[in-house]
């Protein structure tokens, strides 16, 4: 199948800058859209930025300006660049992906990394 591992979390001073990574190996056909969710204690998950094959952009009110996401499609790779970071950027990150694993025979299926922490401190 098809699996997501993140990198780059870690703590912080708010106004820092972090950037994510997310991989996805295994037997892969084709990626489609590929996201960044969070979630916080207490809170649901919710979307951070999303990004299409082609490169068209999505991202949730709260880090537009901030947040930067991108993606190498040769390396199956997607990227958040977050800067101006905020206490309540504090949270669990996780790396999304619509993938289809194997050969077109296979549906696209939804995949998600294990997350990584992303602390600011105030």
């Amino acid at each position: 199948q098809v699996q997501l591992v993140e990198s780059g979390g870690g703590l912080v001073q708010a106004g820092g800058s972090l950037r994510l990574s997310c991989a996805a190996s295994g037997s892969i056909f084709s990626i489609n859209a590929m996201g960044w969710y969070r979630q916080a204690p207490g809170k649901q998950r919710e979307l951070v930025a999303d990004i299409t094959s082609g490169g068209s952009t999505n991202y949730a009110d709260s880090v537009k300006g901030r947040f930067t996401i991108s993606r190498d499609n040769a390396k199956n790779t997607v990227y958040l660049q977050m800067n101006s970071l905020k206490p309540d950027d504090t949270a669990t990150y996780y790396c999304n992906a619509y993938a289809r694993p194997h050969t077109l025979l296979y549906p696209v299926s939804r995949y998600w990394g294990q997350g990584t922490q992303v602390t600011v401190s105030s």
